[in-house]
C-alpha cells in the first residue's frame, strides 16, 4: 500500500498464548489506529468471535487447549465466521505449518518476533482484501438474491444445471398497463418499488427466491438454490402472504384516493432444470422446464377464472390439511397435450 493512501482501520483479534507477544503485537497495531482484542487460545477466539466477529484475526500456531490449525479449521467451517481474514503467526521452524495453514485458507502470514513493518503491510493488505470482497457480496446482492449470492461466493460460479424437485411461481398485477396510464413515470417507478419490496418480503419469508423481474411481473422458485422438502407449501403460504400484505396496501392506496391493485399468482411443482445460465460476464440463477410452463400457463389463468392463486395436482397434493382449495376441474392450456386439473387456492380468514 502506497504511503499516501489511508489504510484501512479494523477491530482486530490476537490469538497467542504467550502474554508479551500479545501485547507487543497489540502496541504496534494500536499504533496504527486499530482495536485489538486478545485470546489467549483457538477456544477463546472463538468463543469472541461468535459474541463480536472482528474484522482480522492474528493467529498463533503452537497454542494450549486448541491450537491454531483447529482454530483455523472451525473458522473456514463456520459460515458466519470463515470470510474473516487470518494471518498466521509463526516461529521460522514452522515454515511447513505456515504452508499447510495457507492450504487451509489464512489469508497471509507474519514470522515472530513480528516486524512492525510487515505486520502493517499484511493487515492492511488483509483488511483491504476483506473489503473488496464485502464490496462483491453487496453487489451479488443487489442483482441476485442473498441465497444465491452466498452460494456463488462459497461454490464459486460455473454455467450450467441439473434436475432437482421445485414449485415456480409466477406473479403479476392485473391491468397493470391502463393503471399506469394516468400516472408519471416517478409515480409508476414509486408504485412497482412498493409492490416488490412486499412481495420479496413475503417469498424471502418463506424460504423462496425471486430470479426474474419483467415489469409488474415476477418469477420465483421453491426448494432451489437452497432444498427445502416442504417447498409446495411454502410457495402457498408465500401467496397467502402476498394477498394478505397487497390487502393492507390497497387499503392505504384507498385512503389516499389512489387506485388499487390486484395480483394473480400461478403455482406448480415437479422436476425443473435449475442453475445457473449465461455468460463469464453476465449471469443469473433460473429454472426451465414444464413446470415453469404451467406456472406461467396457471398465473394467465387467474384472470379467466377470477380467482387470485391457481395451483395444479402435484401442488395440491403436497399441502397440508389448513390450507383449503377449490377444485375447478381439468382445463386444457395451449402447447399441452393432456389438460390439467385446476385448482384455487382460498385465501384464509
Amino acid at each position: 500500500m502506497s504511503p499516501g493512501r489511508n489504510a484501512e482501520k479494523g477491530d482486530l483479534l490476537v490469538v497467542d498464548d504467550n502474554r508479551v507477544n500479545r501485547l507487543l503485537v497489540a502496541r504496534t497495531l494500536e499504533q496504527f489506529g486499530h482495536r485489538v482484542a486478545f485470546a489467549e487460545n483457538g477456544r477463546q477466539a472463538l468463543e469472541a468471535l461468535r459474541s463480536r466477529p472482528a474484522d482480522l484475526v492474528l493467529l498463533d500456531i503452537e497454542m494450549p487447549e486448541m491450537d491454531g490449525y483447529q482454530t483455523l479449521e472451525a473458522l473456514q467451517a463456520d459460515p458466519k465466521l470463515r470470510d474473516i481474514p487470518i494471518v498466521m503467526m509463526s516461529s521460522l521452524d514452522e515454515i511447513d505449518g505456515v504452508a499447510k495453514c495457507i492450504e487451509m485458507g489464512a489469508e497471509d502470514y507474519l514470522f515472530k518476533p513480528v516486524n512492525a513493518v510487515l505486520l502493517r503491510a499484511r493487515v492492511a493488505a488483509s483488511l483491504e482484501k476483506k473489503r473488496l470482497r464485502d464490496q462483491q457480496r453487496e453487489l451479488f446482492r443487489k442483482f441476485a438474491t442473498a441465497e444465491v449470492a452466498e452460494e456463488l461466493l462459497t461454490t464459486g460460479f460455473a454455467l450450467g444445471g441439473k434436475h432437482v424437485d421445485a414449485t415456480v411461481m409466477f406473479s403479476d398485477i392485473r391491468s397493470f398497463t391502463s393503471l399506469v396510464e394516468s400516472r408519471g413515470p416517478a409515480e409508476t417507478i414509486d408504485l412497482l418499488s412498493s409492490y416488490y419490496t412486499l412481495m420479496f418480503d413475503a417469498i424471502g419469508g418463506q424460504g423462496g427466491v425471486v430470479n426474474q423481474m419483467v415489469g409488474d411481473g415476477l418469477m420465483a422458485l421453491f426448494g432451489a438454490p437452497l432444498p427445502h422438502a416442504d417447498h409446495a407449501e411454502r410457495a402457498v403460504r408465500a401467496g397467502l402472504e402476498m394477498l394478505e400484505l397487497m390487502a393492507g396496501f390497497n387499503r392505504e392506496q384507498t385512503a389516499q384516493g389512489k387506485p388499487e391493485i390486484r395480483i394473480g399468482v400461478g403455482i406448480a411443482s415437479g422436476q425443473v432444470i435449475a442453475g445457473y445460465t449465461g455468460t463469464q460476464r453476465r449471469v443469473t440463477y433460473t429454472c426451465v422446464g414444464d413446470t415453469v410452463n404451467l406456472a406461467a400457463h396457471l398465473e394467465a389463468h387467474t384472470k379467466v377464472l377470477g380467482r387470485p392463486i391457481l395451483i395444479e395436482e402435484h401442488t395440491r397434493a403436497a399441502l397440508s390439511i389448513a390450507i383449503r382449495v377449490e377444485d375447478h376441474g381439468p382445463v386444457q392450456f395451449k402447447t399441452r397435450a393432456q389438460p390439467v386439473r385446476v385448482y384455487a387456492v382460498v385465501p384464509e380468514g
